[in-house]
């Protein structure tokens, strides 16, 4: 008689939940992953190949690789706008899964796309950004209300789009679970003199990824153009004691020079500043590829307090000279704040829920029996870095589950 095959749960469909799950799946486990938004992928699936000349490293393009793999694996089934509702842990880990309605029928839809082109400027449709996302497009409840109902729902040739869909629930045993539920991006409004939300030129270090990623080059909100001149602002929410935020996001000077090279590579003529305190050197090409954005950036050893507006949506940043401390006053045409990473807005829960602990600055601990961390849930980290520790807890679950990797 076959033994029947072990099952792991886990939570979180970004890099480390996608690793985690495909790692696991190789050892002939079954896997149940929970994702809580309508694509898989979490924020890196966002993230811009960053490549001017050469490649850079920045691993983005591994999370599309990854989400291939994934979604064409028949020992993992996903679950798409899933919570986890509860647990028992009465042997087995037994969880009550809620699931959002499936306005669009992913058996039906076909990515042609009809829904998005008509109403995309409404919200009411949203896109995923890979072509591994399936489907492609979700339905974004509050913002159809705002729509024409009846033409929303015809919209679809293959009548994929149902406004009537119910939420359900659904229950999942698993012998293991790894939590990969990720990040919460630092909002960028609570710093409010840099006029994020209120200046539309003023962008995260996240919306560039998103716009780079979208459009392939990087242009101004406003007009579309790209920009002259351009700012990034680093350690925006880390390493910031009126915060409370005292950790180092580790991933803000990366993304934001590798970024800035880009905008400099694709327009050598343009002008980029780097506004920092310190630039932390994470992995081990860093150092030399820092050195040749010194040769090709500029850097002021500054974090400005104050931004004003000026005429056409470009942006005056004052700040201290660092050699005399007299103030000057720049005027740039896009301002990039380079936003880090904060604890999942879940965490508590999660870790309520799964006898996990929280740190002094809320990233969830690893405790008891049979359930793994993965990722940034368990603190700051770039996207090799979560790979690499989903893979440890993918080995650390065969382990307690008895599976021979």
């Amino acid at each position: 008689m076959t033994d029947k095959p072990k099952k792991a749960l886990v939570i979180g469909g970004g890099i480390a939940g996608l690793t985690a799950a495909w790692e696991l799946a190789q050892s002939q486990v079954d896997v149940e992953l929970v994702e809580k938004g309508p694509f898989l992928g979490g924020h890196s699936i966002s993230y811009c190949c960053k490549a001017t000349d050469e490649c850079v490293k920045c691993g983005a393009c591994s999370v599309d690789k990854m989400l291939a793999q994934v979604v064409n694996e028949p020992r993992i089934q996903v679950s798409l706008g899933a919570t986890v509702a509860k647990v028992d842990q009465s042997g087995k880990f037994t969880a009550s899964l809620e699931l959002a309605p499936a306005y669009i029928d992913p058996a039906k839809c076909d990515n042609c796309g009809a829904c998005f082109q008509e109403f995309r400027n409404t919200g009411a449709i949203v896109r995923g950004y890979s072509k591994n996302n399936s489907p492609l497009y979700a339905l974004c409840p509050k913002a159809a209300k705002e729509v024409d109902a009846a033409k929303l729902a015809k919209i679809c040739p293959k009548g994929a789009i149902n406004l009537e869909a119910k939420a359900t629930k659904k229950k999942v045993s698993a012998d293991t679970v790894i939590v990969a539920t990720g990040f919460t991006p630092f909002d960028a409004a609570k710093k409010p003199t840099y006029g994020y939300g209120v200046r539309d030129n003023v962008i995260t270090g996240m919306e560039l990824e998103a716009l780079i990623r979208q459009k392939g080059e990087v242009v101004r909100p406003t007009d579309l153009n790209p920009p002259a001149k351009t700012a990034f602002i680093q350690c925006v929410g880390s390493r910031d004691a009126r915060l409370g935020n005292l950790w180092c996001s580790q991933v803000c000077c990366a993304y934001g020079l590798r970024m800035a090279r880009k905008i400099k590579y694709a327009n050598p003529e343009a002008e980029v500043k780097i506004f920092y305190m310190d630039i932390q050197s994470v992995g081990k090409n860093f150092p030399a590829f820092y050195t040749q954005c010194k040769e090709q950036l500029g850097f002021i050893r500054n974090i400005p307090v104050d931004v004003y507006p000026e005429e056409e949506g470009r942006m005056r940043i004052s700040y201290a000279d660092e050699e005399t401390g007299a103030r000057k006053d720049e005027i740039f045409d896009l301002l990039v704040l380079s936003i880090g990473i904060t604890p999942g807005e879940d965490n508590a829960k999660i870790a309520d829920m799964f006898s996990l602990e929280q740190d002094g600055d809320g990233f969830l601990v690893q405790k008891g029996e049979g359930v793994f961390l993965a990722g940034t849930a368990a603190g700051p980290k770039n996207i090799p870095a979560s790979m690499a520790q989903a893979g440890f807890a993918a080995s650390e679950a065969l382990k307690y589950i008895g599976v021979t990797k």
